[in-house]
């Protein structure tokens, strides 16, 4: 964004890994010399590989509140700080959640086609699905997922939730596994991080205990549903409809997914309006200039505790 892009410039050399022909020509040039790198999800992962080759490394600001594309692992081990942009989306990626449901409910993107196409003149637009009486389970009931359930909740749509602990102050029922939380409600909406450990945590078996009423919506990250099952379920009307924001191998969305007729497809927008993405940017840059001038980040990760 041009605001937070400026604002690093007033007091930082700035390298632009992003618009440089040869990455590796670059890397390899200025690595050596590199203090802090700021980086966003999806482009130009920031590995190991890469942090050796920055051997002053100190901080990495990650922008978005998943850093499933920073190795935290070695950034520990090597005292580098790492940190993220959470709160300042929470409202804006709930926001999409629940536009993303309704679209998928009630049919929005086809409906719109149908009067593009001109089809209402020869006949109404079929009846859809509905939010009314529906059982919404979350999966991931941290700040996004809580904006969510209020969100739900408004419109008279009860709470069920899955993750890692039960929260004590949390009155949403809970469930241990992620399976357990499908059987009992028709409504699966997925905020937990990407990476090793939720890889396909959505499987043919949680879709399955769904069942056909169901609709799965992921607002998450991509790889936490296995995508070849769910087109599975999705033809064969396993479930009835899913929702979906993120992609195993963005921006690469399967022809199988976009040929279905019970899909709505997003292309990664829940954080994407220019107030939130600014935001963003700008708590970016605030934890660099915080972590330079010899204070405390703002938005350090569990995995690189802040220490002086």
């Amino acid at each position: 964004m041009p605001e937070p892009d400026a604002n690093l410039e007033k007091n930082f050399i700035i390298h632009r890994l992003d618009k440089a022909t040869d990455k590796h020509a670059l890397v390899a040039e200025v690595g050596p010399r590199i203090q802090g790198i700021v980086s966003a999800v999806g482009k130009n992962p920031v590995t190991a590989d890469i942090m050796r080759q920055c051997p002053q490394l100190k901080i990495v600001s990650g922008f978005g509140v998943g850093y499933d594309n920073i190795d935290t692992g070695y950034a520990a081990e090597n005292g580098i700080i790492v940190t993220n942009t959470p709160d300042v989306l929470n409202e804006e990626v709930a926001d999409t959640a629940l536009a993303l449901l309704l679209a998928t409910l009630r049919l929005i993107p086809q409906a719109d086609r149908f009067v593009r196409e001109g089809k209402w003149l020869k006949g109404g637009f079929p009846l859809s699905p509905t939010l009314r009486d529906r059982k919404a389970g979350i999966v991931g009931l941290g700040r996004i997922g809580k904006a969510i359930a209020k969100r739900l909740e408004a419109f008279g749509v009860s709470v069920a939730y899955h993750g890692r602990r039960k929260q004590d102050d949390i009155s949403y029922p809970y469930y241990g596994t992620i399976k357990e939380l499908a059987a009992v409600v028709d409504t699966l909406i997925i905020i937990i991080p990407g990476g090793k450990e939720t890889y396909h945590a959505v499987n043919a078996d949680v879709l399955k205990a769904l069942g056909p009423d169901g609709v799965l919506i992921n607002v998450a990250r991509g790889t936490v549903v296995d995508e070849q099952a769910l087109i599975t379920a999705l033809k064969n009307k396993t479930i009835l409809a899913a929702g979906l924001d993120v992609f195993e191998k963005e921006p690469q969305v399967p022809q199988e997914l976009i040929d279905l007729d019970n899909t709505v497809l997003l292309p990664h927008i829940g954080s994407a309006s220019v107030h939130t993405r600014n935001a963003m940017g700008n708590l970016v840059v605030k934890n660099i200039e915080a972590f330079f001038s010899g204070k405390a980040p703002l938005t350090p990760v569990p995995e690189t505790p802040w220490s002086k």
